[in-house]
């Protein structure tokens, strides 16, 4: 059975922090290094960057703790490839508060929800964080 990428990307980090490990690596795609750096912008992750070559492609997350707690402590999967979920801009919600965020991939590209709000653009939400 195919895993899903970005449910497999986002276990990655996951356990990376849980293992209390400094960077881990993820095989390269566009779509997950756009996703990487959206959560390096909103401050979930230290750094991102691009390594190796053609067939051999990955990028390196480079985790962030503050005090040795790691800088996530959640993440939830919202639409699976068995069943997406989409939503309108105005239906788009805070998460825990404020606190997280979540990436939702709309027509005018990838970006966190409150940048989906602010350009009034819906789409897929992929994953809560916290």
């Amino acid at each position: 059975m195919m895993t899903d990428p970005i449910t497999d990307m986002l276990n990655r980090i996951k356990n990376g922090q849980a293992a209390a490990k400094e960077q881990v690596a993820i095989p390269y795609s566009n779509f997950k290094y756009e996703i990487a750096k959206i959560l390096e912008k909103e401050k979930f992750v230290e750094s991102v960057e691009r390594k190796g070559r053609k067939i051999n492609k990955f990028f390196e997350v480079t985790l962030k703790y503050e005090d040795k707690v790691p800088a996530i402590s959640g993440i939830k999967r919202v639409s699976k490839p068995g069943r997406r979920i989409y939503l309108p801009a105005k239906d788009l919600r805070k998460v825990r508060d404020g606190y997280g965020m979540a990436v939702i991939s709309t027509p005018k590209g990838l970006m966190s929800n409150r940048q989906a709000r602010k350009e009034k653009a819906g789409g897929e939400v992929l994953f809560e964080i916290w």
